[in-house]
């Protein structure tokens, strides 16, 4: 059973982890497997209530996000990177930056291919923005193309972001097969190696850059890591990213 104690400390340690902003009631979800049937009318009737009992303030600024506001926070990280934002780049960009909308709140703007209409039609209304637009342009032709593409070549492009672990050391890479590329690193490794979890995804380079982006300071060499068990803990609760 998940008790209230629990639930509070899990807002308490997802805030901590989004900058000390508490989460939004799916994204917690999400991120801790905690349902809204375990805390609904057995705790509290609102999840901001929640939130407050936590020790934190409801986070209403981002509700009142308006889509300019949004627009504008894509050219901006656009500027920054020199081309579209991934899913994981806002994810970073939330992180790194406490102003920076939480990622899931520029599905205010619909579709991937919506989006980077909005940012063109914005960039032709301010003017001295070409770049951006251009960059903007060639991404929702891309999108267009990958539309395009049959269900079955679809499902091919999905890989995986893998996270294996010989000795006291883990290894996050990248493979369409994940097992496969575990018994390949077996090979080279004099310690057995272990395939902890595997994360199902449709960007491998993109979210296997965000968890080396996130556990930075803890690389020893290459692709491997010292984790905690924390940390194991945060790449296991994903199954598809």
């Amino acid at each position: 059973m998940v008790t209230k104690d629990y639930i509070l400390s899990e807002i308490q340690r997802t805030a901590g982890d989004n900058g000390g902003r508490p989460l939004g009631r799916k994204r917690f979800e999400a991120e801790t497997g905690i349902k809204e049937s375990d805390w609904y009318c057995k705790f509290w009737t609102k999840w901001s209530d929640a939130i407050k009992e936590a020790g934190y303030e409801p986070n209403t600024m981002q509700s009142a996000f308006e889509p300019k506001f949004l627009v504008e926070k894509l050219v901006s990280l656009i500027t920054e990177l020199g081309r579209f934002p991934t899913s994981s780049d806002l994810r970073w960009k939330s992180r790194k930056d406490p102003s920076f909308p939480s990622h899931n709140t520029f599905s205010k703007l619909g579709s991937k291919s919506e989006r980077a209409r909005k940012v063109m039609e914005y960039c032709d209304a301010v003017g001295n923005l070409g770049t951006v637009a251009e960059i903007a342009r060639v991404h929702a032709a891309t999108l267009q193309t990958e539309a395009d593409i049959t269900s079955k070549d679809r499902e091919e492009s999905f890989g995986f972001v893998y996270l294996m672990k010989s000795g006291h050391y883990y290894k996050i890479g990248r493979s369409s097969l994940a097992e496969k590329r575990a018994y390949e690193v077996q090979l080279q490794l004099p310690e057995d190696l272990k395939l902890v979890h595997k994360i199902k995804t449709d960007d491998p380079v993109g979210i296997e850059a965000y968890w080396h982006q996130r556990f930075g300071e803890k690389r020893k060499r290459g692709e491997w890591f010292a984790l905690s068990a924390a940390d194991v803990r945060a790449f296991r609760r994903r199954r598809f990213m």
